[in-house]
């Protein structure tokens, strides 16, 4: 089974006061389509723009002031508390609107967010959820502050946090996250400042977000939370086990563009079941196909869609082209990989008219060709191509990946256009 979208069941709404720009603010929870995210809206601007929660919008210059977004000149500010929320809620698509550049303070937790959606409800929605699993070990270290954060491989998100400032004032403290039941007991945990902070802080709540925490891991709590309120900026969900210690909003931030570094190298590799019968043989794809051995390059068809098409290509030591093609380091050519994609494409185009057997597909385009890694006689290369676009005038566009082992090997788009046999183009 697996776990389907959720958003919220109602719009609800509530008021404070920001902490840095001492403004009123209301801000309102909103349901969000499917596969939306977290989407910002500034209301107290004509044009109602609008900023989505994700590291590529994060502003860089004061990230010791929580999470700033900014989008053309548009901030967000203070949204860490709310988007550890949504987070902790268990929820994926949700419309925030606010009237002011900031979000309230509160009592400087999570507290009366996590209020405000208990209230609205929670619903299902009937996509299904993406999840990014940790494969290897991340670090990032604060040379600085001596701050660090690990992430490891997981079945499911664990964080842990641990605060160690050496103050005879402050006692060593750790909190962890391992179910979603948990999050409430984090959410009530209040931000804290050092006493050279107090002076221009404490005015804006009458310092009531800034007494001694009142109980004895608040502050290993409150990392917790803020680490949460950063890593829905990754805009997956996580698979993982975090370990963090004595981190700050800067090294959260530069741990976050770790993970979205990490997650570009691995993204969006599919899981391929290969064992699986094929939904179309070499017999059926060569009525679909004009092309024939030597040159078909694609074996069977695993899935196919209306946009979607998986092939298989079993690349063996027998293979023409091996015989000139670096022939004492056997390769398979670039080229040729770049005309399996566009023959997987083909399948998933010719499939979808009467008649494929009197149509070909020829290209127009290839653009954003990356070769990642070498296809060598042994390897079973796997393709996806999906269309970018809805197919026009017998246009298509399309975009392929080849993996080998579940790693990313040839990348590219590529346009082309469906013609009757026989016809020019």
């Amino acid at each position: 089974m697996f776990d389907k979208q959720k958003t919220i069941a109602k719009k609800i709404s509530l008021q404070g006061v920001g902490l840095y720009t001492e403004k009123n603010v209301t801000i309102t929870f909103k349901p969000a389509p499917e596969n939306s995210g977290f989407i910002f809206v500034r209301t107290d601007i004509e044009e109602k723009p609008s900023i989505k929660a994700h590291i590529s919008f994060l502003f860089n210059e004061t990230t010791d002031r929580g999470i700033i977004l900014e989008k053309n000149g548009l901030k967000i500010c203070t949204s860490e508390h709310v988007l550890a929320t949504l987070m902790g809620m268990d929820l994926d698509n949700v419309i925030i609107e606010l009237d002011n550049m900031e979000f309230p303070i509160m009592d400087g937790s999570s507290k009366y967010f996590v209020e405000a959606i208990e209230k609205a409800g929670v619903i299902e929605q009937n996509a299904e959820r993406g999840y990014y699993s940790i494969k290897e070990i991340i670090s990032h270290v604060d040379s600085k502050t001596g701050g660090e954060i690990i992430a490891l491989p997981s079945k499911k998100l664990e964080i842990v946090t641990m605060v160690d400032f050496d103050s005879k004032f402050i006692n060593i403290q750790n909190a962890v996250l391992k179910y979603p039941d948990q999050f409430k007991q984090i959410a009530s945990s209040r931000t804290f400042c050092f006493i050279y902070e107090k002076e221009n802080l404490m005015k804006i709540q009458n310092g009531n977000i800034f007494r001694t925490p009142y109980y004895s891991n608040e502050i290993a709590k409150h990392n917790l939370l803020d680490i949460m309120g950063y890593l829905t900026l990754i805009g997956v969900k996580l698979k993982g086990k975090i370990i963090a210690y004595n981190t700050d909003h800067h090294i959260n931030t530069q741990f976050a563009r770790r993970l979205i570094q990490n997650i570009q190298i691995h993204k969006y590799i599919p899981k391929f079941d290969l064992t699986k019968k094929p939904i179309l043989d070499i017999r059926n794809i060569m009525k679909i196909l004009p092309h024939k051995p030597p040159f078909l390059l694609v074996d069977k068809i695993m899935e196919l869609t209306e946009d979607c098409v998986i092939g298989v290509k079993n690349v063996t030591m027998n293979e023409s082209f091996f015989m000139g093609h670096f022939p004492k380091e056997p390769i398979m050519p670039g080229v040729l990989q770049i005309e399996a994609i566009a023959q997987v494409g083909g399948v998933l185009v010719l499939n979808q008219v009467k008649n494929p057997e009197y149509y070909s597909t020829y290209f127009l385009k290839i653009d954003k060709v990356k070769f990642k890694k070498k296809v060598i006689p042994g390897d079973l290369l796997v393709f996806q191509v999906d269309l970018l676009e809805p197919i026009r005038r017998g246009i298509v566009h399309m975009q392929g990946k080849g993996y080998v082992n579940n790693q990313l090997v040839i990348e590219a788009e590529v346009m082309a256009k469906v013609v009757k046999i026989q016809e020019s183009l």
